[in-house]
């Protein structure tokens, strides 16, 4: 017989959704456990992994760089570039409700924590003419989101020092069990052992991220109408792989919306010491480079850059021949340029290293370029294009890269700074200088040169893939985060907070993300969850 135990909450996921609603409930008296199917060291999920970067509306941060935001003007960009449609309700009223609480409830929230941010304010997914984020918003939590999650872990462990928390590690909820028509608790698995725990609990939680961590499901749900990579790297955590979001639905009634949203990247690479199967880590495209084909051709006629739609970079990455594409720079760009996304490779940030972090941005980074070529061989170098072109052949096992190609490619960018040519006649050139415009990005961003330059090598070359990294969808909520069934009706006792919930109301991005809406959409849902739940929702 199964032993059992009680709580007034149980939290399905150590994530940064889970860690907040366990926080807020515990701080509200609550009895609370957690139920996490990663390691202790692990808890805090893809938050001890991730950036750190949120996108926050009208920020004290945001006025002291004379940046003129609003929730008005905010939500007219959310809308524009998440194309959200009239009948997604709950979604909209996310979308609404962020861009209403950002600054309150998770940037002064957070401040309240003692999280800091980052003194400068980037501007991300622009759109290409204007529909994106019309004013930089994209915050950076000081110390990534592993400072975030650790801070938070730490927090629910001294809310709970009266005995009020418990934290299962290790474990899984297979079940989701309820009685006289409200939820009544859970079955929990040991997952080493099999063993069966059943906690019995009013109200449980799901916090157990997305679906894009099994690549499995990520194809499953792929729409029919969109092209499809012939391969996909792992960016998202391996144990977001749809299995509660199943039984929610076919179970408890719970409606499921927008699964085949996803917010995926368009240039990952292998990563070299691998956490598990498949796993990738995401590049920053460089601004300057060449993104080709697998060909060895200029990807076009509209050439791609990053920081203007990720969505159509990995709509046009897909649709290609090959099963990866190419970045071709030299060690000019590389060094200026070259950004990983994630707490491992930026320990200048993670680490609160401001000086050193300042330093590099001026003077490049040689260490992690130098890092990459010791440590990915998917990372290339060579002095000369026909030697960069025999290693892409080797490393691909093809002989798909002509050497008279990769020269001519170069040679036709090149062209646009010979004399009595203008280089913005080139669409990439002309988005740099728009970057450039903005003083963060001047900073990170080359100023346009031929690649070829004297002095500029050797080049590099990178090959990339798909990476996948949030779902978009997830299970309906109330702005209660309360699940809710196909007529509109909630599932008494049963909440979703962050991915799992599409970031509210199973949607709440539409198509595509502003950037940096994930890390504030896991807290607003989960405060409000708690918020609710304190209440005898």
């Amino acid at each position: 017989m199964a032993q059992t135990r009680r709580a007034d909450v149980l939290v399905a996921g150590g994530g940064l959704a889970g860690l907040v609603t366990a926080l807020e409930c515990l701080r509200g008296g609550l009895r609370v456990t957690v139920v996490d199917r990663d390691t202790p060291a692990r808890l805090g999920g893809l938050a001890l992994w991730a950036f750190g970067g949120m996108a926050l509306v009208d920020t004290p941060l945001q006025r002291r760089r004379k940046i003129a935001d609003s929730p008005q003007l905010a939500l007219r960009d959310w809308m524009s570039f998440g194309e959200l449609d009239e009948a997604d309700t709950w979604p909209r009223r996310w979308a609404e409700y962020y861009v209403e609480h950002s600054r309150a409830r998770v940037y002064d929230w957070l401040l309240a924590q003692g999280i800091s941010f980052f003194p400068a304010v980037n501007w991300v997914e622009r759109g290409y003419s204007g529909e994106g984020n019309s004013v930089p918003r994209y915050h950076l939590v000081w110390g990534t989101s592993r400072e975030l999650a650790r801070r938070m872990i730490q927090a629910m462990h001294a809310a709970g020092s009266d005995g009020r928390l418990t934290v299962l590690s290790g474990h899984r909820v297979v079940a989701i069990d309820s009685a006289g028509g409200r939820i009544s608790g859970a079955q929990v698995e040991r997952e080493a052992t099999g063993e069966v725990l059943r906690i019995e609990a009013p109200v449980v939680t799901l916090a157990m991220g997305g679906i894009n961590g099994s690549l499995g499901q990520a194809i499953a749900n792929w729409p029919a109408d969109r092209p499809r990579p012939a391969e996909i790297l792992n960016g998202a955590h391996p144990y977001a792989d749809g299995r509660l979001h199943r039984l929610v639905a076919d179970e408890l009634g719970g409606r499921l919306t927008h699964v085949g949203e996803m917010w995926n990247y368009a240039a990952g690479i292998p990563h070299p010491q691998p956490h598990f199967p498949g796993h990738g880590l995401s590049l920053i495209p460089c601004k300057s480079a060449l993104w080709l084909d697998h060909r060895g051709r200029r990807i076009g006629p509209v050439p791609l850059v990053t920081g203007f739609d990720t969505r159509d970079l990995c709509r046009r990455v897909s649709a290609l021949d090959g099963a990866w594409t190419w970045h071709l720079l030299n060690r000019r760009i590389a060094a200026r340029e070259l950004a990983i996304s994630g707490a491992e490779h930026n320990p200048r940030i993670r680490d609160r290293q401001f000086l050193r972090f300042v330093l590099e941005t001026m003077l490049g980074s040689a260490r992690l370029v130098e890092r990459m070529q010791r440590e990915s061989r998917h990372f290339l170098v060579d002095d000369s294009l026909g030697g960069l072109a025999a290693k892409m052949n080797a490393l691909a096992g093809t002989g798909d890269i002509d050497p008279a190609t990769l020269q001519a490619t170069a040679n036709a960018f090149d062209a646009h700074f010979s004399h009595g040519s203008s280089p913005e006649g080139d669409e990439q050139i002309r988005r740099i200088l728009q970057a450039r415009q903005w003083g963060p990005d001047r900073l990170r961003t080359c100023k346009p040169a031929p690649l070829q330059a004297k002095g500029a090598g050797p080049y590099i070359a990178i090959q990339t893939r798909l990476i996948t990294r949030k779902s978009l969808g997830g299970l309906q909520t109330d702005l209660q985060s309360r699940v809710l069934r196909a007529d509109g009706s909630a599932v008494p006792g049963l909440y979703c907070v962050g991915e799992a919930s599409g970031f509210g109301g199973g949607g709440a991005n539409g198509k595509r993300s502003l950037e940096g809406t994930f890390l504030p959409g896991c807290i607003l849902t989960a405060r409000a969850a708690a918020a609710s739940i304190g209440e005898g929702g």
